[in-house]
């Protein structure tokens, strides 16, 4: 106990400090989000990454917090999902790539002989959908790392619950660095999570959850894992409704997500990612009240109803879809031709 509290303080401090040292030199390298009103330095991703994967393997190595096989596969291949993270933040790569290069990836991670050949294959789809998700979730300062936070916390719970200390170690460290990340990340950002941080987190919960209901009734446990990722699922099916039904092509851009719209309804940037950090806390309460046995699995319809309601409620919400020049760092007069250069963060 004492050493999992140690480890996820040295993560955080890790982060916190690789978040803020990294940003200089990822500004003058070019690794940078330019969809934003200013170039925003993606340190964040690398910071989470390597503080997590460094506390981890450290512990391990020193025999102190002890990962074990499963966790140890996980965290090798979430730092391979991390690297071609890092190759799309720094150049153009297609989605096919990343969903093939993180399909591949999940394929190594996942407990067939626990799972079966034909539920694993349908865990591989889900770990790719909450891989990419994490990554569309990270279009509003602090929304990505603060659902991290609290879904991190929620499966290391059903991972203690499974006495899988190896997985509860690396997802509590997991958090941590995420949170030392949101000391650079909450509004106004002066970092930001980008490609690379934002797979390895969706990685690493997903796999894990997976890892963790492994071997438990098939419906319970995909139950479990809808409301641990509740939020993401609402992003995704959010955007897939309102592009479909706009006619816009599913990977272009637009300010169209979760936070956009509640911004629409006019929330602060803080409050839309505060709003969705509680609603995150409530779908993974009921995943590991349900996991733990302490209500029923039916709860998680409660969940899922909540997410119909909402999608539905935005959907009505018409997004801006016009850059907001007056956020922090945008100039007070822009030129037509700079105007339409200007592009909304995050697909």
């Amino acid at each position: 106990m004492l050493y999992g509290i140690l480890a996820a303080t040295s993560a955080l401090f890790l982060a916190a400090v690789l978040a803020a040292l990294l940003r200089l030199p990822a500004l003058r390298l070019g690794i940078v989000d330019r969809r934003w009103r200013r170039p925003m330095p993606l340190s964040g991703g690398v910071a989470v990454v390597a503080a997590t994967c460094g506390v981890a393997f450290a512990g391990d190595w020193r025999g102190v917090t002890p990962l074990g096989p499963e966790a140890g596969r996980l965290l090798v291949a979430g730092a391979a999902v991390a690297l071609l993270g890092l190759v799309a933040d720094v150049r153009r790569v297609k989605a096919r790539f990343l969903v093939g290069g993180t399909a591949v990836a999940a394929a190594c991670v996942v407990p067939y002989e626990e799972t079966g050949v034909a539920a694993g294959i349908l865990a591989v789809g889900w770990i790719v959908f909450v891989a990419l998700g994490f990554k569309a979730l990270d279009h509003a300062d602090g929304l990505a790392g603060t659902v991290g936070v609290v879904t991190a916390f929620g499966a290391a719970a059903c991972a203690a619950a499974e006495v899988m200390d190896g997985l509860a170690v690396l997802l509590s460290v997991l958090a941590a660095a995420l949170t030392g990340f949101l000391m650079h990340n909450w509004h106004p950002a002066r970092v930001g999570l980008g490609a690379c941080g934002a797979l390895f987190t969706g990685f690493v919960l997903a796999s894990a959850a997976v890892t963790t209901r492994a071997g438990q009734e098939l419906g319970s446990g995909a139950g479990v894992l809808f409301a641990l990722t509740a939020v993401v699922a609402a992003d995704v099916v959010l955007v897939v409704l309102a592009r479909r039904l706009s006619g816009r092509p599913l990977l272009r851009a637009a300010p169209d997500h979760l936070a956009h719209r509640l911004r629409r309804l006019g929330l602060t940037v803080r409050g839309a990612s505060v709003v969705l950090g509680v609603a995150a806390f409530a779908g993974v309460l009921v995943a590991v009240l349900v996991h733990l046995g302490w209500i029923a699995a039916t709860g998680v319809l409660w969940v899922a109803g909540g997410d119909l309601v909402v999608v539905l409620a935005l959907l009505r919400v018409k997004p801006n879809v016009k850059p907001d020049l007056k956020s922090p760092g945008a100039p007070r007069r822009v030129s037509p031709q700079v105007t339409g250069q200007l592009r909304v963060r995050n697909g």
